[in-house]
């Protein structure tokens, strides 16, 4: 890990008194550097609340815990934070005990050795999460419920915000739906599907892929100055995708064009072998060194 800063310092220490409740998080739990943190305001529904930051926080925290990348460690450090092995409630000995049997270590080694490193690496996650934040400069439009309606006035002005909302609501729209088709690929590889499930949910993932990269496309040349991103960039904020040449990105984008459905898509792609070989083994590189194709549900390749 890099070489800690007094901010690190501080985050750290936030992370080691929430673990002594252990989440889901509380207001009076948490700390003003971990509700601050870049990635959980974003997240925060209502961002000057502090209940709202607080479930962004116990949300983010979840969510990296989820994806906790040491896979020895992954179920102790689970358990430390109150989450499955774990049972609600459980207070901080118990669940020490509980990470410690995950781990395979005596409690006393784990409490003095490991634990340390563990809330070090949590509060180091945090703060990368907080980074791809920082470093993003478009930020998904917070929703709120309307309780009045809210007509546009008859003035230029207002037509050109109105527009761009718009165009904002439809980006984020097919960046989400493109988020999630991937965690779904990502799920069922987890999970050890069948290689035609995995195959299925790899075609949706690529029609919804490639509809986002054509809309990020269409924002971007229309607001320029307000996206001062590029479409690449756009549509990674949606998840990991396999590497695709220029080429391929835009054969993908062409067989999406013009509201294509996922039938038409694929039809448009039919007999795209080594595409498919890409997209598809691109997800399955980690479990399997076997070749698949993209195919139809009836068999048919890509």
């Amino acid at each position: 890990m890099p070489r800690k800063s007094p901010a690190v310092d501080g985050v750290v220490a936030g992370v080691q008194r929430l673990l002594r409740r252990g989440l889901p998080v509380t207001p009076t739990g948490a700390d003003a550097v971990l509700l601050d943190l870049r990635g959980v305001v974003a997240r925060a529904v209502d961002p000057a609340d502090a209940s709202s930051r607080t479930a962004a926080l116990d949300g983010t925290l979840r969510g990296l815990l989820a994806r906790f990348d040491d896979a020895r460690y992954a179920p102790a450090v689970r358990a430390l934070f109150g989450l499955p092995p774990a049972e609600p409630g459980l207070n901080l000995t118990l669940r020490r005990e509980l990470a410690a049997e995950a781990a395979g270590h005596e409690v006393h080694h784990f409490r003095k050795r490991i634990e340390p490193k563990l809330v070090e690496k949590v509060a180091w996650e945090l703060l990368s999460d907080a980074d791809r934040f920082t470093r993003s400069t478009l930020i998904a439009p917070r929703l709120a419920p309307a309780t009045t309606r809210q007509p546009v006035p008859a003035d230029p002005f207002a037509w050109e915000v109105a527009e761009h909302e718009e165009q904002l609501s439809r980006i984020w729209s097919v960046l989400y739906a493109a988020r999630a088709e991937l965690l779904a690929v990502e799920r069922l590889i987890s999970l050890e599907a069948g290689r035609t499930s995995i195959i299925i949910a790899a075609v949706t993932a690529a029609w919804r892929w490639a509809v986002a990269r054509a809309e990020a496309t269409s924002y971007t040349t229309a607001f320029a100055l307000e996206a001062d991103i590029g479409p690449a960039e756009l549509v990674a904020l949606a998840g990991w995708t396999p590497v695709l040449t220029p080429a391929q990105a835009s054969r993908l984008v062409e067989a999406a064009a013009g509201g294509a459905s996922r039938e038409q898509f694929v039809a448009a792609l039919h007999g795209e072998t080594e595409l498919g070989n890409t997209w598809v083994n691109g997800f399955l590189t980690r479990s399997t060194s076997s070749r698949h194709s993209i195919k139809h549900e009836n068999g048919s390749t890509l």
